[in-house]
């Protein structure tokens, strides 16, 4: 009868284990703290059950028994050693004991800003945010009639380079477990995708639905169809991609430990697994395909880069007087550079003295990091800066891209209203973070930009790439308006049809002129008027 109760008692804990594992999906890795709580919770639970034996008899346990049983003390002794082990792993793998190795993850060079980093036109400038993203993808999902009531957009929304576009995209779910039940067979029919630079949102439909994703359930939920297929890999967090011809993926990165059990996490290698069929293919990390975006996630560069500024003496330098120590400020970005994805934010001190003394960007497939020592205003007063300008409207900035504007590293940021509605553009100078320009649209914000450059000195007319020209003639219209608080003249010449915008804070001769005068401008060329950059 004992020997009976027993088989029961470790048939239950062995159905038990296996609801367990199938539910959290452990890895079954030495490097894995699931798998070492899994193992010492088990431990624990054979241990009782082999003390139980009298108490398996009358529903309870006696603890004298307990105290007398072999199985028990072997299982307490074997519980101790490997929670010892577990400690000591957690100890000798963190940087309290291994600052040096830390220190040498990531392999940092130098940069040159305006070799490195390209002016980009402004189908290329990503004018979003994740959030404005989902904004357009709900509404977009909420005109599909045939689709709305089935499906709902899933909060992913990966950015990655399509076709030397910045997108984003994010997969369908599932509305609720009725609506999976009742279209499962078909799998998710499309994907959202939002081009970032011209906001147009497209709704992807596929001939073939995608059997995987993380809304499915048993065998299809993407992590589960990944942890059966390498029970011993540890992933890292999830990406949703597609190819060149818009294949949907799931990029599932999977970790390296490179200190110890625990410590030094990087990416070793990559599983590609395709969102329709479920068919896999594991990449090296050097061998990963130069489609893919996004092998290190953002979190993990911006935590490397921290371990590489902090603790260049020791751990206990990096806590107690900071000599040296820098990191990352609270936000990043994302950059498109030659078809790959960069992780953009700025370096400061750890005293956080509202100032950078320069930035990195660290490429999400690659991993390769470049330092550009620039010195300016941390992205959070640059911010703060450009919603100044706004106050009255009560505008939000996002957080800063980092732009390469005639030269000069340029803050660019878009600004909303309080439902989140892009309204305006912001452009500020990361040197002279009061040097702020605001714009209806890109060009605009870009072109009263470099008006500021060549008006607060920090570049000359020749270093300014604008596109300008002159003209003389006769004033045929002349108008006054207000922007902005300062007085502007709108003026028309014989023979053009081009309206002229003059500042009177720049030209305060302007007021002299009349309709019949003369006058020689130069000028640089906008969306709705053109802005005098000289007047004779």
């Amino acid at each position: 009868m004992k020997k009976k109760n027993i088989a029961i008692s470790f048939l239950l804990l062995l159905v038990a284990a296996g609801i367990w594992y199938y539910v959290s999906l452990p890895a079954f890795n030495i490097h894995s703290s699931g798998v070492w709580y899994f193992v010492l919770v088990l431990v624990l639970a054979v241990g009782l059950v082999l003390a139980g034996k009298k108490g398996l008899r009358y529903g309870a346990i006696d603890l004298k028994e307990m105290k007398e049983s072999k199985g028990f003390k072997w299982c307490v002794r074997l519980f101790i050693l490997l929670l010892v082990i577990y400690l000591a792993g957690t100890i000798l793998s963190s940087p309290i004991v291994n600052a040096k190795k830390y220190q040498q993850l990531l392999k940092v060079e130098k940069g040159e800003f305006t070799k490195d980093i390209e002016e980009l036109s402004f189908d290329q400038i990503p004018l979003l945010d994740k959030e404005s993203a989902q904004l357009l993808g709900d509404r977009k999902m909420g005109s599909m009639s045939d689709m709305v009531s089935q499906f709902e957009v899933d909060d992913i929304y990966s950015q990655i380079n399509y076709k030397d576009r910045p997108v984003r995209v994010s997969p369908l779910k599932y509305a609720n477990l009725i609506k999976w039940f009742t279209n499962r067979k078909d799998g998710l029919p499309a994907y959202i995708r939002i081009d970032m630079a011209s906001q147009t949102t497209e709704m992807v439909k596929l001939e073939q639905g995608m059997k995987y994703s993380t809304s499915e359930h048993f065998g299809r939920n993407i992590y589960r169809h990944l942890r059966f297929a390498h029970p011993t890999y540890i992933y890292g967090d999830l990406s949703f991609e597609i190819d060149d011809n818009g294949v949907p993926y799931w990029v599932a990165p999977v970790k390296k430990y490179n200190i110890g059990l625990f410590g030094g996490e990087t990416v070793g290698h990559v599983v590609l697994c395709n969102a329709i069929t479920g068919e896999m293919q594991d990449y090296r990390i050097d061998e990963v395909p130069e489609w893919i975006d996004r092998a290190y996630s953002a979190d993990l560069l911006v935590q490397l880069y921290d371990y590489y500024g902090t603790l260049k003496h020791g751990y206990f330098n990096s806590v107690l007087s900071q000599k040296d120590c820098l990191k990352t400020t609270n936000g990043y970005n994302y950059l498109a550079i030659d078809d790959d994805v960069w992780v953009y934010t700025g370096v400061t001190s750890v005293n956080s003295d509202q100032s950078n003394v320069g930035f990195v960007l660290m490429n999400q497939r690659t991993m390769e990091t470049k330092y550009y020592p620039v010195a300016g205003a941390i992205e959070d007063s640059a911010m703060a800066s450009a919603e100044g300008q706004v106050q009255n409207l009560k505008y939000r900035a996002t957080f800063p891209l980092l732009l390469n504007i005639s030269g000069e590293p340029t803050y660019f940021m878009a600004l909303k209203d309080d439902a989140g509605l892009v309204k305006k553009y912001a452009m500020v100078n990361v040197q002279k973070y009061q040097v702020v320009a605001i714009g209806d649209t890109v060009s605009a914000c870009e072109e009263s930009y470099n008006n500021l450059l060549l008006t607060n000195g920090i570049k000359e007319k020749e270093e300014v790439k604008m596109d300008t020209g002159t003209i003389e003639g006769k004033i045929t219209k002349i108008a006054q308006g207000v922007i902005d608080g300062d007085s502007h003249y709108y003026i028309m010449l014989e023979g053009s049809d081009e309206i002229f915008d003059v500042s009177v804070v720049d030209f305060i001769e302007i007021i002299k002129y009349n309709v019949g005068d003369d006058v020689k401008l130069e000028y640089a060329k906008g969306d709705k008027a053109n802005t005098v950059l000289s007047l004779k």
